[in-house]
């Protein structure tokens, strides 16, 4: 799905300005049907007055309706389409040696610390880290890999900060506290004799918690476990939105933008662009897209959501006390756009340059020959 978005740039008499799902449709068209009742009403010196709706000019069957020209701050506004889905997807790879004997039930959300699997009755656990297990790590040894172990044991609450960085190496030396900290996890889970070595394949280094989609095919308790052997597929239990945008608005949105999310069946809430992809990709149908990710500021009102599609409103500019008008009320003309200004004194056309759209609320900033409070001629609804 792709996303139309309001650009705020100013547009010249051929730009066709379109509100998202939500909201009516505002094209050349309409301005075509508002250009053809003046020429006629000019020719025939024949305008509605102001009020409430009635026949268009010259007593055609075109009905209009008048709204009120006001100074506000304009926020531009677009609706996009989205799906929300889980955030992630991983293989758990295991890297140990022995016998499969219990595996996640699917649908299972393992959290840091937690217990993946175990081979030959040995748990193998997940710790949060984008580095994967691929050694065995002992007192003394440094890296990424022995970082992201500190940390894990650190935010378990076996070590501190403070004991980790007491030998004076840094977050990633693997220290005696680190030692200690690893056997007293290991007796908490469970395990009888405790090391201060963490062998290869005790411990899954994944980014986030791991809800469990599927066993690969072959793998059930009682499978011989080889290093190197794909066990599962796993996704984050965090949901985000996928925009598939059109490659020509990829610079209208980026990340840290703030969105607003409506939700299937009503809900709403908020959420932050983090992602704007560097790289177009081409579905089965041949449509290009950008794909946009979104996290939501409170995950929890959507777990209970899956695949499920959304709105997103992004907002892509503001203007303080801007003159806005209606985008129904302006009129193709050649080299710009008026208005129909009606009141006591009749009716008459104001040449009028457009600003900033906020498509979701269907006004527009303009400026010339206008005051708040006059009253210009809309199509009525």
């Amino acid at each position: 799905m792709s996303g139309t978005i309001s650009s705020g740039r100013k547009a010249g008499p051929e730009v066709t300005r379109r509100r998202g799902a939500r909201g009516w449709v505002v094209a050349g068209v309409v301005a075509v049907v508002i250009a053809a009742g003046v020429i006629v009403a000019a020719a025939t010196g024949a305008f509605k007055g102001s009020g409430s709706a009635g026949p268009g000019a010259a007593g055609t069957a075109y009905r209009t309706s008048v709204a009120t020209v006001k100074r506000q701050t304009l926020t531009s506004q677009s609706s996009l389409s989205g799906t929300l889905a889980d955030s992630g997807s991983y293989t758990i790879v295991n890297q140990a040696t022995g016998t499969v004997t219990t595996l996640p039930a699917v649908g299972k959300t393992v959290r840091q610390g937690g217990v993946l699997y175990q081979v030959s009755g040995t748990p193998v656990v997940l710790l949060y880290g984008n580095v994967p297990d691929y050694r065995d790590m002992s007192e003394g040894l440094t890296g990424a890999d022995v970082r992201e172990l500190n940390k894990a044991l650190i935010a378990l609450g076996y070590t501190t900060r403070a004991d980790v960085l007491a030998a004076g190496l840094g977050m990633g030396y693997f220290s005696a506290a680190t030692a200690t900290a690893w056997e007293d996890y290991q007796t908490a889970l469970g395990v009888t004799v405790p090391s201060a070595t963490v062998t290869l394949g005790q411990v899954a280094f994944l980014p986030t918690a791991a809800k469990i989609s599927a066993w690969e095919t072959g793998i059930t308790p009682g499978t011989a476990a080889a290093p190197g052997t794909a066990l599962m597929t796993a996704t984050s239990p965090v949901p985000q939105v996928t925009i598939n945008l059109d490659p020509s608005l990829e610079t209208e949105i980026k990340a840290g933008d703030k969105v607003g999310i409506d939700l299937p069946e009503g809900g709403a809430t908020t959420g932050v662009v983090t992602q704007v992809s560097k790289v177009a990709s081409t579905n089965t149908a041949g449509v290009t897209s950008v794909p946009v990710y979104v996290a939501l500021d409170h995950p929890k009102v959507a777990r209970d959501l899956s695949s499920a599609p959304v709105t997103v409103t992004v907002t892509t500019g503001s203007v303080p006390n801007a003159l806005v008008v209606p985008v129904a009320a302006l009129m193709a003309r050649t080299g710009g756009y008026d208005v129909e200004v009606t009141g006591p004194g009749g009716h008459h056309l104001v040449r009028v340059q457009v600003g900033l759209f906020d498509d979701a609320a269907g006004m527009v900033q303009v400026t010339g020959s206008l005051t708040p409070g006059q009253h210009v001629v809309v199509p009525a609804l």
